[in-house]
């Protein structure tokens, strides 16, 4: 059967609720599912936890659900772009939980395995620390991160086909394919659907077996998160 939706809103549908964990792929704007981003904020939904490497910037990508006031509480790595996330954080209206970026990684891809948690060198003996079980292998001191499995998924993909296999472009492959994995229902947006079959089992990166919805992504501009330009060099006159 087709996991193929006529749009980003009736691929959501009754997927969303308020209080859920939302896991949410890219990389600042690159590699964002931008059209279902939109549909969660119209929808309205409320206290969100959201769990994603950084929250966009003012305006743009997660950036708009922390302007409708619609997250509680953030999981991420890196929020430096975004002065809104500033002044919510610092006001005491948004409660976050930094996760240095190779650990936020495994920890949506053991949320996807099925791995409760894991232990890791990162973060011992910082804030990162605090409160975490600590032990010892080899003489060495570790802490322990948990998993994270959300309740929903949402990944941009270049191409998929019907079934929900998808194939990632650049850029793009970066939390993609470990968010789609951490969902307990995953929603695919892609910039390109085809038949099954039609793309070469080789290049799919996310098995369809992890994608329970898909809608045919939006023709949009791509948003760069900073543009630099620099002059180009006068050509010599001969």
């Amino acid at each position: 059967m087709s996991k193929v939706h006529a749009s980003a809103a009736d691929a959501l549908g009754n997927a969303l609720r308020d209080g859920m964990v939302l896991a949410v792929g890219g990389f600042g704007l690159s590699g964002i599912p931008a059209d279902l981003i939109d549909a969660v904020r119209a929808s309205g939904v409320q206290d969100l936890t959201v769990v994603s490497n950084n929250m966009g910037i003012d305006g743009k990508g997660l950036g708009v659900l922390l302007e409708a006031g619609q997250v509680r509480k953030v999981i991420a790595s890196y929020v430096g772009e975004n002065k809104l996330f500033a002044e919510q954080f610092l006001a005491g209206a948004l409660e976050v939980e930094f996760s240095p970026q190779g650990t936020l990684a495994e920890r949506l891809r053991a949320g996807g395995a099925g791995i409760p948690a894991f232990y890791t060198k990162t973060g011992v003996g910082t804030l990162i620390a605090e409160g975490k079980p600590h032990d010892e292998f080899d003489g060495v001191t570790y802490i322990q991160e948990r998993g994270i499995v959300a309740d929903v998924a949402l990944v941009r993909a270049h191409l998929a086909d019907t079934d929900g296999n998808l194939v990632y472009r650049y850029t793009a492959r970066n939390f993609n394919p470990i968010v789609a994995t951490a969902g307990l229902v995953t929603v695919a947006e892609a910039e390109r659907i085809v038949q099954p079959g039609d793309i070469d089992p080789e290049h799919v990166v996310t098995p369809g077996v992890y994608v329970q919805r898909l809608v045919l992504a939006g023709n949009r501009p791509k948003d760069i998160e900073q543009r630099t330009v620099r002059q180009r060099p006068v050509a010599a006159v001969a």
